[in-house]
């Protein structure tokens, strides 16, 4: 049994590791902290905790160096650029960091994370410790991390939609368009024009056109399956939903396959992957079908005569794009069942 912590654990991302917390058969205690509600009680600010403590925690909201203190694992769950001082502590004081925004998703790539979120490393010692939290391409070397950048909810999207793909060589790699539209979580829980319900109800809009910070990463990774860089054109869109991420990825094939050739092998490359749900030829994958849960699903087409690979993914931008995914990482850090505390039946509706 282990000692967890949370910093920033009254956003949205962090309330959904409370949730998910709670529930793991190997987490005993759960310390909290938020600059918002320091003092307060979680479940004054969330009342669905109510009651559902279980005694790993008091919902007491903390100082952020007490969570550090009191836990075996860190999760910060903090805007762009915070984080670094924490996993320095962590490392200092023999303690793990699950970082669930950008900082530490470039490893030691410092010119295109400055590039992209306009601030330079403060700890560049502490990147040399870290590792890209993508289980499906990382899972051995997470196994020995002492810190995890956690990726993004599009990137994992559109990633794991084009992973077997890269690997075998059978698409062509300019240009790859990744098509995604997200809920109305993944603008977080401050309010903004951009979520304002007046603003985004009954709405459908792109934004971040050309310039989006998931871009690079999506690139990076897209470029790591391949072997060679790949060009990504990214186009993110905001839906009038609370959560979930649809994506639909294009690739040219370089020669004509067959949708039930493409499906053989991602079926052979994503065998026994527990949580990248191939569906059957003729299915299409929805945000539906994975609400709430840690899974991504993903569909096969191959349209333009054949010439076109279409795959269309799906997950929960809170969970395997967040903090299901997080947890996920903390289980193989572990050597628990990496199922452990998410492995939740999606709700029907």
């Amino acid at each position: 049994m282990i000692s967890t912590g949370i910093i920033g654990a009254t956003g949205y991302v962090g309330v959904e590791l409370v949730r998910l917390l709670l529930s793991h058969p190997e987490v005993a205690k759960i310390s909290l902290s938020s600059v918002s509600f320091e003092g307060q009680n979680i479940v004054d600010v969330y009342p669905n905790l109510r009651g559902l403590l279980r005694g790993k925690t008091d919902g007491v909201l903390g100082d952020a160096d007490s969570v550090v203190e009191a836990s075996d694992v860190v999760f910060t769950a903090l805007p762009h650029g915070v984080a670094e001082k924490y996993a320095a502590a962590c490392i200092a004081k023999g303690k793990k960091l699950i970082d669930l925004s950008a900082d530490f998703r470039f490893d030691e790539d410092e010119a295109t994370f400055t590039a992209w979120y306009k601030k330079s490393y403060e700890f560049p010692a502490v990147h040399a410790e870290s590792v890209y939290g993508l289980p499906e391409l990382n899972r051995d070397k997470i196994k020995k991390a002492r810190v995890i950048g956690n990726p993004g909810c599009y990137v994992t999207a559109a990633t794991l939609a084009l992973i077997p793909a890269l690997e075998a060589g059978i698409v062509k790699t300019d240009p790859i368009i990744v098509d995604a539209k997200s809920g109305i979580t993944g603008t977080g829980r401050n309010a903004t024009e951009k979520n304002h319900f007046c603003e985004s109800g009954e709405s459908f809009a792109p934004y971040g056109v050309g310039n989006h910070r998931h871009q690079p990463e999506i690139a990076r990774n897209m470029g790591f399956a391949a072997g060679k860089p790949v060009n990504v054109v990214f186009t993110p869109h905001l839906l009038p939903m609370s959560r979930g991420i649809i994506a639909t990825v294009y690739a040219p094939l370089v020669k004509p396959l067959s949708a039930e050739e493409v499906h053989a092998l991602y079926a052979r490359r994503y065998a026994g992957e527990p949580f990248v749900r191939l569906l059957p030829l003729g299915s299409t994958a929805t945000t539906k079908n994975v609400r709430g849960s840690n899974y991504c699903d993903l569909s096969v087409h191959v349209v333009n005569g054949g010439s076109m690979l279409e795959m269309v993914s799906a997950l929960d931008n809170m969970v395997k794009g967040a903090a299901g995914q997080a947890v996920e990482n903390m289980n193989l850090l572990y050597g628990f069942a990496e199922t452990a505390g998410i492995d939740h039946v999606p709700a029907a509706f």
